[in-house]
């Protein structure tokens, strides 16, 4: 019902490259006071990464992350887009027509794409935290665990992102790139949802109606929005998820998703599970401005379109 259409994975890629330069200093931040000790709040963690690494340490791991999300985003944008028309069409049974898109479509067709999401960017995530944390000191990552016969190391655990895939296939198997997987499902379905309905619906809202599509700046700040509602909403189970792919670093501390909530509520209370919630949703907005309007522009110079038109 409906033939697929590849330009939507092409404009999809453009959009996750722009996405990643504009949001890996963010998204290094996020995870250092998510998953790591002693940051305390989000300004204190920025000076305290500038003050030891550098701005080079903002951009640490990005190299992965610029040329795997962007293929990640291309997938997701390209499933989203494709169920979404399919449904459509299917349901009006009327293949060569636009039919207009109601919520239970892109209900369904968030869903898919989270799911696909989490097969290709799991071990895109994990790869990307493991590089993040691992400059953290030895002691102060795992401040409150038992002493082991293990001596405080202060040198990166990891090479680069080739010698971390090959430490981790190595020390845990393939599974191990996908540990955390179930917490990133839980974050990622109901994240798409949140972050592809608002987008559709404030693009369409935002748009007058004699307009054929959005304009650049209504998808950008349609998109913007979108992205800061989703990260905003997203926070507890990132949280979770981002302790459970920074966990074997130096030492294994969590035994799966329900074991990662009860020790950090334990420990920190319930807090804990919003650490990182500023700079998530302030990090969504540019990063998803940028990933809708680098997909819309292209998408619209792929099929030579005069308007931008939503996915």
């Amino acid at each position: 019902m409906g033939s697929l259409q590849l330009e939507d994975f092409a404009a999809g890629w453009i959009g996750g490259a722009a996405s990643v330069i504009v949001g890996h200093p963010l998204d290094t931040v996020k995870t250092r006071l998510q998953a790591g000790v002693g940051y305390g709040n989000t300004f204190s963690c920025i000076r305290m990464v500038y003050r030891r690494e550098s701005v080079f340490g903002f951009f640490k791991g990005m190299s992965f992350p610029l040329a795997s999300i962007a293929v990640y985003n291309s997938v997701v944008f390209g499933v989203f887009s494709n169920t979404q028309r399919f449904l459509s069409q299917h349901r009006c049974r009327e293949p060569e027509a636009s039919p207009p898109r109601t919520l239970s479509d892109l209900l369904l067709a968030s869903m898919v794409a989270g799911v696909v999401s989490v097969g290709l960017g799991g071990p895109v995530d994990l790869i990307k935290i493991r590089l993040q944390m691992q400059t953290q000191p030895f002691r102060d990552a795992n401040l409150g665990l038992k002493s082991k016969a293990v001596a405080p190391v202060e040198q990166p655990a990891y090479q680069g992102p080739v010698h971390c895939i090959t430490t981790i296939v190595r020390n845990e198997g393939l599974a191990g790139l996908y540990r955390g997987a179930s917490a990133m499902l839980l974050r990622d379905v109901p994240g798409y949802c949140l972050y592809f309905i608002p987008y559709v619906f404030l693009s369409e809202w935002i748009t007058p109606e004699a307009c054929t599509g959005p304009s650049p700046c209504a998808v950008w700040l349609a998109g913007g929005m979108a992205g800061a509602i989703s990260w905003g909403t997203a926070t507890p189970m990132d949280v979770v998820k981002s302790r459970l792919q920074a966990d074997g670093v130096y030492l294994n501390k969590y035994k799966g998703v329900l074991d990662c909530i009860s020790q950090s509520y334990q420990k920190e209370g319930l807090k804990v599970f919003f650490r990182g919630i500023t700079v998530n949703a302030v990090r969504g907005f540019p990063m998803s401005a940028a990933m809708f309007l680098g997909y819309e522009l292209s998408l619209q110079a792929i099929r030579g379109d005069h308007a931008v038109t939503s996915p």
